[in-house]
C-alpha cells in the first residue's frame, strides 16, 4: 500500500519576489518575539490571513479550509493545504509544510509538528473558531493560551518606510482608478460599465508597477441614485440619469495592501438642495483632515467633525466613523480596529500611522438631497501633521461630471 504522509514539505521551485525585502519580514518577526514574550507565549499560531501575510508575506485563499503561520523562537513556518502544491513555499519568507487530506485534522498534526506539545500557545482570539480552539487543545495540549490578536494589530498599526512606499503606490493606483471611471460616466451607462472601467486601469496600472506580482481582488464598487445610501452597496446594471448622485470608490489590492479612493459625483447637474449637503460634507472631510495630527485622540478627531454636523443639523445622517486604519487588509479580512475614528477609540494618533477622512452623510430617499455623500482620503501622520496622499480632486468643482 502506498504511503500517504500526514504532512510534508513540497518546496516545489525557487521563492518568488515577495512584496518587500527579507530584512523587513525579519524586522516584524523580531518585534513580535518580543511582543510573544510580554505574554509568555513559546509559540503563536496565527490563522487569519492579514497576520498570516503580514509576517510571511503568503496571502493564503482558505476556501473552507484551514491555513496558518506558525512562529516560535527560531521558525516562521506556513501551513498550507496540498491544493496549493508549491505555491505557499515560494511566497513564504521562511519555511512551509502542507498538509493532506488522507484523514482529518491533518492541518493540527503539522501545526503540531512545529510547536511541539505542552506549550503556551498564542492564538488569535477574534479569528479562531470555537470548533478550531478545540481542536487546537486537542492536538497541542497546551498549557495555555494567550491572546495575541490586540499585540499584532498594534504593531500593524505603525507602518514601515517600506509599507508606507507601498501604500502610496497604491493610493495612486486608486487615483488612476478614479480618473478611468470619470472619463466612463456618461447618460445611459450602467453601474456595471462604469466600474469595469475603472478596475481594469487599476490592475493594468498594478502590473505595470509590480512586475513580479501576483495579482488578485482589486475591485470597484460604483453606486448611483438610491443605490449610493450604503457605503459598501455592490454595484447594479442601473443606467445612470442626469442629475443621478454617484459615489466612486476604488480599491486597488497590492499584494493584500488595501487602498481606496471615494468621491461624490453628480451626472451634469447638481440641484441646490444636494449641492448645500454636498459642501458641508466636503467642509467636514477639510475639517477632519486638518485634525489628524501626532497627540490627537480617534474620540477627538470623532468629536471634532461630529460638532460640524451638529451645528448645522446633519449629525442625525452620519452612518459610520469617520475613518480607518491601512495596511494588510480587505473587504475579506483584516481590520485594524484600534485605529479607527470613533467615539470609542481613544487610540492617540503617531507618526507612522495611515488613516483616511471619510465622512459619510446618507439623506433618505424622498428628502431634498437624497442620497450618500462620502469622501474619502489616505493620509500619513507625520511628526508635525499629516500628508495627504490622495490626489483625485473632490467637490462640486471638479465632480459635477458631462
Amino acid at each position: 500500500m502506498t504511503n500517504r504522509p500526514d504532512f510534508y514539505r513540497f518546496h516545489n521551485g525557487s521563492k518568488a519576489a515577495l512584496p518587500f525585502e527579507a530584512a523587513e519580514y525579519d524586522a516584524r518577526l523580531t518585534e513580535l518575539r518580543e511582543r510573544m514574550d510580554a505574554q509568555g507565549a513559546s509559540a503563536a499560531v496565527f490563522t487569519s490571513m492579514h497576520n498570516v501575510a503580514y509576517y510571511s508575506g503568503f496571502l493564503y485563499c482558505a476556501f473552507g479550509r484551514p491555513y496558518a503561520c506558525v512562529v516560535t523562537d527560531d521558525a516562521c513556518v506556513t501551513i498550507s493545504a496540498g491544493i496549493d502544491a508549491g505555491q505557499p513555499w515560494r511566497l513564504s519568507h521562511g519555511d512551509n509544510i502542507t498538509y493532506t487530506d488522507w484523514q482529518r485534522d491533518n492541518f493540527w498534526r503539522a501545526v503540531r509538528e512545529v510547536t511541539g506539545e505542552i506549550a503556551v500557545i498564542g492564538i488569535e482570539a477574534d479569528h479562531l473558531t470555537v470548533q478550531q480552539q478545540g481542536k487546537m487543545e486537542d492536538f497541542l495540549k497546551p498549557i495555555v493560551t494567550v491572546d495575541l490578536s490586540d499585540t499584532t494589530m498594534r504593531q500593524r498599526m505603525y507602518k514601515s518606510e517600506a509599507e508606507i512606499a507601498l501604500i502610496r503606490h497604491g493610493a495612486q493606483v486608486a487615483d488612476v482608478g478614479g480618473y478611468a471611471i470619470r472619463d466612463a460616466i456618461k447618460l445611459g451607462a450602467r453601474e456595471i460599465d462604469v466600474a469595469m472601467a475603472g478596475r481594469d486601469a487599476m490592475e493594468l496600472e498594478i502590473a505595470k508597477r509590480f512586475p513580479d506580482a501576483e495579482y488578485r481582488d482589486t475591485w470597484v464598487w460604483f453606486q448611483s441614485g438610491l443605490n449610493t445610501d450604503g457605503a459598501h452597496n455592490p454595484v447594479t446594471s442601473r443606467q445612470l440619469e442626469r442629475g443621478d448622485i454617484l459615489s466612486l470608490n476604488t480599491f486597488p489590492m497590492i499584494s493584500g495592501y488595501y487602498t481606496a479612493l471615494e468621491r461624490t459625483l453628480f451626472v451634469e447637474t447638481v440641484d441646490d438642495a444636494s449641492l448645500a449637503i454636498w459642501n458641508h460634507n466636503v467642509a467636514a472631510h477639510e475639517l477632519g483632515m486638518s485634525l489628524l495630527k501626532p497627540g490627537a485622540t480617534c474620540a477627538q478627531v470623532t468629536e471634532g467633525v461630529n460638532a460640524y454636523f451638529r451645528e448645522h443639523d446633519l449629525l442625525q445622517y452620519r452612518t459610520f466613523g469617520y475613518g480607518h486604519s491601512f495596511g494588510v487588509l480587505s473587504h475579506y479580512y483584516g481590520r485594524e480596529a484600534g485605529l479607527e475614528l470613533r467615539e470609542d477609540i481613544d487610540t492617540v494618533l503617531e507618526p507612522g500611522m495611515v488613516i483616511s477622512m471619510e465622512p459619510m452623510l446618507t439623506i433618505p430617499d424622498g428628502q431634498p438631497g437624497a442620497g450618500g455623500y462620502r469622501e474619502h482620503d489616505i493620509l500619513i501622520i507625520t511628526e508635525d501633521g499629516n500628508e495627504n496622499i490622495t490626489g483625485f480632486p473632490y467637490g462640486p468643482d471638479h465632480n459635477v461630471i458631462g
